[in-house]
């Protein structure tokens, strides 16, 4: 593969038989990272992220796990706070915190009493409250919807000052937040155009906060990427749709002939390609396919097209 030096991970799904057989494999297959979805509430059952994550946490000795991406807007950002520094203690220092603000399904707002309204508020002021925690004790903190003084949060993360914090999401808010607050940058559903054209405005709304940032260094660009490994790419085109439709709730086949990664290993790497041209760092596998057959997929990517990627890059970001 071409292209500068990236990581990949895999993102697994909410089920509970399959999450240590899928995250052990991962890492033994030489998987970078572990990840898992976020949701209250959502069209399927989901589990907690963060407690999966301590159990993949506890099965795995190197991967770096996190969720991707979590509903902050949806908790309390100190509870939040805890439970990430906790997995971080757990996990001896591997964890990433991928945040977003969601929004697509309302009645997760509805029941957690959040107006979707201020969910981008919420979560810049939870950023704010978690790095007070992870940073200083006793810290007080005084913000439009958590005030507290002269607080501790013990045991701190292992990771001086907590986790890596990498924002989701693809619009222009979701870039000013990246810059302003992120360590990184998660996209989803981009072309490698739209990331670059992203990652450029990234960039400029760092200037514009007096925050200067290097995507190729230590501030971490990466990309959700749903996969559908197939000798046959129409096959791999109509799955991907297939799945797609049902987990979102809307028509996904011309979306997912436009922004999955599909067919044969060949295919697969050419696309990546583009994307680590566009300036990716790390990708983000997302096998959409039902869960029976992510073993097969994660098998197949893990012998077909991983070791064809050039590994490594610098330090995580921290």
């Amino acid at each position: 593969m071409t292209g500068g030096r990236v990581r990949v991970g895999v993102e697994i799904p909410h089920r509970a038989e399959l999450l240590g057989l899928l995250a052990t494999g991962a890492e033994a297959l030489g998987f970078d990272s572990v990840w898992i979805g976020d949701h209250v509430a959502f069209h399927n059952p989901t589990l907690d992220s963060l407690t999966a994550l301590a159990y993949v946490a506890a099965l795995t000795r190197r991967v770096r796990i996190g969720p991707c991406v979590y509903l902050l807007a949806l908790r309390h950002p100190t509870v939040a706070a805890k439970m990430v520094a906790s997995l971080d203690v757990l996990s001896d220092g591997r964890v990433v915190f991928g945040v977003g603000v969601g929004g697509e399904f309302a009645k997760e707002f509805e029941a957690s009493g959040v107006s979707p309204h201020e969910r981008g508020a919420r979560v810049d002021e939870g950023i704010a409250v978690c790095r007070a925690l992870w940073a200083a004790s006793p810290v007080s903190f005084e913000g439009r919807f958590t005030r507290f003084a002269g607080v501790a949060l013990e045991p701190k993360p292992v990771q001086p000052g907590g986790p890596p914090i990498w924002i989701g999401g693809r619009s222009d808010f979701a870039l000013r937040r990246a810059a302003r607050l992120g360590d990184g940058w998660v996209a989803y559903l981009v072309t490698p155009e739209r990331f670059r054209t992203s990652l450029d405005k990234i960039r400029a709304f760092a200037r514009e906060a007096e925050r200067p940032l290097d995507p190729a260094g230590s501030f971490e660009a990466a990309h959700v990427l749903f996969t559908v490994v197939d000798d046959d790419i129409e096959t791999a085109r109509v799955t991907a749709a297939r799945f797609l439709t049902h987990q979102y709730h809307q028509p996904f086949d011309d979306l997912a002939r436009k922004y999955c990664l599909l067919g044969p290993p060949a295919a697969c790497l050419e696309r990546l390609d583009e994307f680590v041209a566009a300036g990716v760092r790390t990708f983000v596998i997302y096998f959409t396919v039902p869960a029976e057959r992510v073993q097969d997929q994660l098998d197949r990517f893990g012998a077909e097209v991983l070791p064809h990627v050039t590994r490594g890059g610098p330090p995580w970001p921290s």
